[in-house]
C-alpha cells in the first residue's frame, strides 16, 4: 500500500488510535514490534489551537515510529484547517480525521461519530484538510449513527479527497460492544478505489485472517493490543523473543522521560493490569497493584508476578 509517495508496505499493520492507550511510550513499543504505522490519541482542533500542554505531550513521538499519523478531531472547518498546518504537527507523515469516535461526549458536540450524520459538513471538513497539507488525508469512521449509512459515508470520504480511510465496522450506538461487521467492509473495499484499512476485533491469527479475507489493503488493531504490544509481531509471523516485564519497564522509562510521577503513577496503572491481565493473580495482588502509590513498588509486585509464571 503506497500512499502519496509513503509505502506502508505491501500488507500494512496499524496501531489504532485510543485515548488514554497509545502515548508516546506505547506507541514506541508497538512500532517496535512491527506496527507499519502508529496514530496518536485524538487531538482537538480547537485544543490545538491553543496549544495546551496536554496538546504537546500527545504530539511526542519516537525514532522507532515508522510512519506517524497524527489523527484530528473536530466539527468546525476553520480550525481543521489550522491543526493540520500547525508547527506540532510538521513531523507527522499522514492527517487521520476522526469521523467515529462513539464516546458521548464527543458526539453530544457534534464531532466524531456525529459527522456521520452530516455529510455535506463532513465533506467540507475533508476537503478543506486536503486543501490545507500536501501530506496525505485519511478518514476513520463507523457504520453509522441513526442509520447504516457506511457506504455513503465511504464513497463521499472518496469523492471529498480522502486518500484513504480506516473502516471500524460498528455503529457508533454499539461503542465497542457486540462484534465489527467484516462484511460490511468487504462491501466498502468492494465498492472504493482507494485503499481500505480494516478495524475492529483483530486480536490474534484467527481474527487477523479474517479481516484479511474481506480484502482490505491493511489491517488497524486496537484493543488487541492493549497490554500486548507484541501482538504486531505475533500477527506477522515474526520468531521475535519477548520479555514482557522489560516491556513493562520500557514502557514507563519513557513516559518517566516526559510526565510528572504524581500524574504518571495514577496514570500507568491501567496500563500495568493490561499487561497482567493473562497472568494468574490473587484478587488482593491485582488490588495492590491497581491502587499502588509508588511506580517502583507497582513494577516490584508486577515483577514478582512474571517471575512467578515464567
Amino acid at each position: 500500500m503506497i500512499v502519496k509517495g509513503i509505502d506502508f508496505s505491501e500488507n500494512p499493520i496499524l496501531l489504532a488510535p485510543m485515548a488514554g492507550v497509545t502515548d508516546v511510550g506505547f506507541r514506541y513499543l508497538a512500532s517496535s514490534f512491527g506496527a507499519d504505522a502508529t496514530v496518536t490519541e485524538m487531538l482537538s482542533a480547537r485544543a490545538m489551537a491553543n496549544c495546551t500542554k496536554k496538546t504537546e505531550f500527545l504530539t511526542l513521538t519516537t525514532e522507532a515510529e515508522k510512519i506517524k499519523i497524527a489523527q484530528i478531531l473536530g466539527h468546525e472547518v476553520e480550525f481543521m484547517e489550522k491543526a493540520v498546518r500547525h508547527s506540532l504537527l510538521e513531523k507527522f507523515d499522514v492527517f487521520d480525521i476522526n469521523m467515529g469516535c462513539p464516546a458521548p461526549k464527543i458526539v453530544k458536540n457534534g464531532e466524531g461519530g456525529a459527522l456521520m450524520d452530516n455529510l455535506l459538513l463532513a465533506s467540507k471538513i475533508i476537503s478543506a484538510v486536503k486543501n490545507a497539507t500536501d501530506k496525505p488525508v485519511s478518514v476513520k469512521f463507523r457504520k453509522g449513527r441513526k442509520t447504516e449509512n457506511f457506504l455513503e459515508f465511504a464513497r463521499m470520504c472518496e469523492e471529498s479527497g480522502a486518500d484513504f480511510v480506516t473502516f471500524h465496522a460498528r455503529t457508533v450506538g454499539q461503542g465497542y460492544s457486540g462484534k465489527a461487521d467484516y462484511e460490511a467492509i468487504a462491501t466498502v473495499k468492494a465498492k472504493l478505489k482507494i485503499p481500505v484499512i480494516g478495524n475492529g476485533d483483530v486480536v490474534g491469527r484467527e481474527s487477523f485472517s479474517r479481516m484479511k479475507n474481506t480484502g482490505v489493503d491493511g489491517v488497524m488493531v486496537g484493543r488487541g493490543a492493549m497490554g500486548k504490544p507484541w501482538i504486531f509481531a505475533e500477527l506477522k509471523g515474526k520468531d521475535v523473543k519477548i520479555d514482557k516485564f522489560e516491556c513493562v519497564k520500557t514502557h514507563i522509562k519513557i513516559l518517566r522521560q516526559y510526565f510528572d510521577e504524581n500524574w504518571l503513577k495514577l496514570y500507568i496503572r491501567k496500563h500495568l493490569l493490561w499487561y497482567a491481565s493473562d497472568l494468574p493473580m490473587s484478587a488482593s495482588v491485582r488490588l495492590r497493584l491497581a491502587t499502588c502509590d509508588n511506580i517502583d513498588d507497582c513494577l516490584e509486585i508486577l515483577g514478582k508476578v512474571f517471575e512467578e509464571n515464567r
